[in-house]
């Protein structure tokens, strides 16, 4: 067996935590779990024609990962912890690279359903060993960079699941375009986990900590009972087993909770670290970035919708009209860094008040023109929506993670991604059903027109709330003087 603790073999050594071969590396996980997150809605007619999936596999497909990798974030972070976050991140690595193959040679709708889940459960594993690295080995320099170059890598992962996921449909190489979203995968995966072997920091050693497979158990039995429902219920009619599913799901949380918590008053080592909860930066941070994931998982998922079966436009066609809001997201996330260090918080509450500005804008035209609104504006809408972001949302995951210690660094990682990834499930699924909703029995052009203009409300409202709660932890962090290399106390920018 490989000993990855020594997998840098003799005469190697691991490179400097924070250089931009570590760093690169890192966040190729971020992008791939995310481009295959998002890729597989534009796949999805394409499977329903050539591998006869229905509606309920269909859901299953998209669900399937989402329940795994969601699920297992929580104790992937912490194997992490125990088991050192380069043996995780190269395992999880190899894995998606490995399923992501069965995925693109599977032959039946079940065969892909099972092999999505075995993906998504290899992103839980890899994931929150990207911010356990960044957070326990970066120097206090190298962190800014690095979480800027985290929420690009995200943003990016999803832009390109439409871009990219669409260009791919459009080819026909030696397969249909569909396998090739989930192939392409492999040899970037396999290049990243031999590199990830060799260059990613050695483990922390000295723990002292054990396994906590009750509380695993619970913490994926309860975020299942809420996505299961969430993600299939519209689909079904909302049949009397997801209404089982939901009510089941809070007294699984609350006997979940009870137990790590006795876990933590017994000097034992629970999966969920409660203790993190206790500082203010982690709370403020963790519950904007949920508004916020609620936000722009539900946005990427509606706006879709309305350019293909609304304004007819190709799956390539839709997705070349997210180009420029990724390429504006990406060049944000890095000029953030900059503006964050010479107005510290301040940077979050007007990347917000963007965003905020573009969802406005594209209501008030998709009102007032409905399917006429030209495809121009829309992209200017979503140019003011990408560079928003691109403010916001790196800001947000080090104002979370500031004040973490190195040792619960998977842990703190694991609890947020997490919430995240649960936060766009549910806001897809939430959202979603609204959309639907409002389109009704064969709906035409004009109805897709006036579900988006409610849909791109409901996702202002969410970004205000963003904006609140980022007006929340200016005040934890206090002011930050222009100026300042290092935002000091706690700001969103370390």
């Amino acid at each position: 067996m490989l000993d990855l603790h020594s997998a840098a073999g003799p005469g190697r050594k691991p490179s400097a935590p924070g250089g931009g071969l570590v760093l690169g590396v890192l966040l190729s996980a971020m992008f791939i779990v995310q481009f295959d997150f998002f890729v597989v809605n534009v796949a999805a007619p394409s499977l329903e024609s050539d591998l006869h999936a229905g509606a309920g596999m269909l859901e299953l497909v998209v669900g399937g990962y989402a329940f795994a990798f969601a699920g297992g974030m929580i104790t992937g972070g912490r194997l992490g912890d125990i088991y050192g976050h380069r043996r995780l991140f190269v395992i999880g690595m190899a894995a998606f690279g490995l399923s992501s193959l069965l995925c693109g040679i599977t032959a039946t709708p079940g065969q892909l359903v099972a092999a999505r889940l075995v993906q998504g459960a290899a992103g839980a594993l890899m994931v929150p060993q990207v911010l356990a690295v960044i957070t326990a080995h970066f120097s206090p320099a190298a962190k800014p960079r690095a979480l800027a170059g985290y929420g690009m890598a995200s943003g990016l992962g999803s832009i390109a699941g439409q871009v990219l996921g669409g260009g791919l449909l459009e080819l026909h190489l030696f397969v249909p375009g569909w396998r090739l979203i989930f192939l392409i995968n492999v040899p970037v995966c396999a290049v990243a986990a031999v590199l990830a072997a060799r260059h990613l920091p050695p483990p922390v050693t000295g723990r002292n900590v054990g396994l906590d497979p009750v509380g695993a158990v619970g913490v994926c039995l309860a975020l299942v009972l809420v996505l299961l429902p969430l993600s299939l219920g519209r689909t079904e009619g909302w049949p009397v087993w997801s209404w089982i599913c939901l009510a089941a799901a809070a007294p699984v949380a609350v006997g979940t909770l009870l137990w790590e918590r006795a876990l933590t008053r017994g000097s034992g080592s629970p999966v969920l670290d409660l203790t993190l909860f206790r500082s203010s930066s982690f709370r403020s941070g963790m519950i904007a970035g949920i508004a916020f994931q609620l936000y722009f998982g539900s946005f990427m998922f509606t706006l879709t919708l309305l350019l293909q079966s609304g304004l007819g436009l190709s799956p390539l066609g839709a997705g070349l009209v997210f180009a420029p809001m990724g390429v504006l997201f990406a060049g944000s996330s890095l000029l953030g860094r900059r503006l964050a260090d010479r107005f510290g918080t301040r940077v979050l509450i007007a990347g917000s008040a963007v965003t905020a500005a573009g969802l406005l804008l594209l209501a008030v035209l998709l009102h007032g023109s409905g399917p006429d609104v030209g495809v121009p504006l829309v992209v200017v809408c979503l140019c003011l929506v990408g560079t928003g972001n691109g403010l916001v949302l790196p800001a947000l995951i080090g104002a979370a993670l500031v004040k973490v210690r190195p040792e619960k660094a998977g842990a703190a990682s694991g609890v947020l991604t997490t919430t995240q990834q649960f936060a766009s499930s549910a806001g897809v699924a939430v959202v979603g059903a609204t959309f639907f909703a409002l389109l009704g029995e064969a709906p035409s052009a004009q109805d897709y027109a006036r579900a988006m203009t409610s849909s791109a409300l409901i996702d202002l409202a969410l970004v205000v709330a963003v904006m609140g709660m980022c007006w929340i932890i200016r005040r934890i962090a206090g002011s930050a003087r222009p100026g300042t290399a290092h935002v000091r106390r706690g700001d969103a920018s370390t």
